[in-house]
């Protein structure tokens, strides 16, 4: 923890034993135990919210690329124009079905 070893722990103990006394002692290292963990859980929640926000800013991305190729492709499509239907060939006059004349039926 931190790089401390077990020696170094002994003289902490000792030196918070003679500072504060053994009545407060007590108290204190459980306030600072309520206080570490209060902390650890500051901690954690602001590491899920940034989890959070990350996710959502990743999946922002992720829309505004989908919906830019949409509509890339749909300019895309707008330029080239939608397919001309096909068209029947016109003939000449010539090429008409003859009808007979109503003159030269009656």
């Amino acid at each position: 923890m931190f790089g401390i070893g077990m020696p170094e722990l002994l003289i902490i103990a000792v030196v918070a034993l003679l500072v504060v006394g053994p009545k407060k002692l007590p108290d204190i290292a459980k306030a600072l135990g309520k206080g570490l963990s209060e902390f650890r859980r500051a901690t954690d929640s602001a590491t899920e919210t940034i989890k959070e926000t990350l996710k959502t800013d990743e999946l922002k991305k992720d829309i505004d690329g989908i919906k830019d190729s949409l509509l890339h492709d749909a300019g895309e499509e707008e330029e080239k124009g939608a397919p001309d239907p096909p068209v029947a060939p016109v003939g000449s006059e010539n090429d008409a079905p003859k009808t007979a004349d109503p003159k030269t039926l009656s």
